[in-house]
């Protein structure tokens, strides 16, 4: 059973899980996919067309946005439609802040929080444990890799490296936060190593963590901060 206040709009083809409690006036059009136990809104929209200059009007009717589990979608969200790829993607224990802006296309993957007014571009993905500092702004493209974390108010042009800490005009740092929070202090020297002087973690968890960025970093066409 949801919890939805009755100022709520749920559109067609919207799927909802359980024990989700929706806040006032928030809107969600389908189609739309969201699993259990979510916090959403008030005030938050879900599914308008994406913002795309090169076809604004573009149909959008059958363009999908799933959102996975246990997350927090604070007030004066927007979450939109994918335009160029399948759906536009958020997983699990997800924590968007107050005026967070998803595009189109955008993967959001677990654990991942951003924070108030952040504002994220067309086709980024930002990856797990990742943390995007106030009012940051990600290019189109861009990556954002695993547990890393990027400053208030960073223009980000490029992409960032796992457990890598990004604060322009200032050199590539390692996020120690991040490594104690998420339980890889005993890869401490192999994630410095990467992160630092680029020689490839030979660990298994690290190793599969830095194949899935570096994938996506070359796919996505966009240079690297180092």
């Amino acid at each position: 059973m949801n919890n939805l206040h009755p100022t709520v709009t749920i559109g067609e083809r919207v799927k909802l899980g359980e024990n989700n409690v929706i806040y006032p006036n928030t809107v969600i059009y389908g189609p739309t996919e969201i699993g259990d136990d979510n916090i959403i809104g008030p005030n938050v929209v879900i599914g308008m067309p994406g913002q795309d200059t090169r076809n604004p009007r573009y149909d959008s009717s059958n363009c999908q946005i799933v959102i996975g589990s246990r997350n927090i979608i604070r007030e004066f969200t927007s979450i939109q439609k994918p335009c160029y790829e399948s759906i536009t993607l958020l997983g699990d224990d997800i924590y968007l802040m107050q005026s967070v802006h998803i595009p189109h296309d955008a993967q959001i993957s677990n654990k991942v929080v951003i924070t108030p007014m952040c504002v994220l571009a067309g086709i980024t993905k930002i990856l797990e444990g990742a943390n995007l500092g106030m009012g940051c702004t990600i290019n189109q493209y861009g990556v954002v890799g695993q547990y890393s974390i990027v400053a208030t108010g960073a223009a980000v042009m490029k992409n960032v490296r796992p457990f890598s800490k990004y604060i322009p005009n200032r050199p590539i740092t390692v996020n120690e936060y991040a490594i104690k929070k998420f339980g890889f202090q005993d890869y401490f020297d192999e994630i410095y190593d990467y992160v630092m002087n680029d020689i490839s973690p030979k660990s298994k968890v690290i190793l599969d963590i830095v194949n899935e960025f570096e994938s996506k970093h070359e796919k996505s066409g966009r240079p690297l901060y180092r």
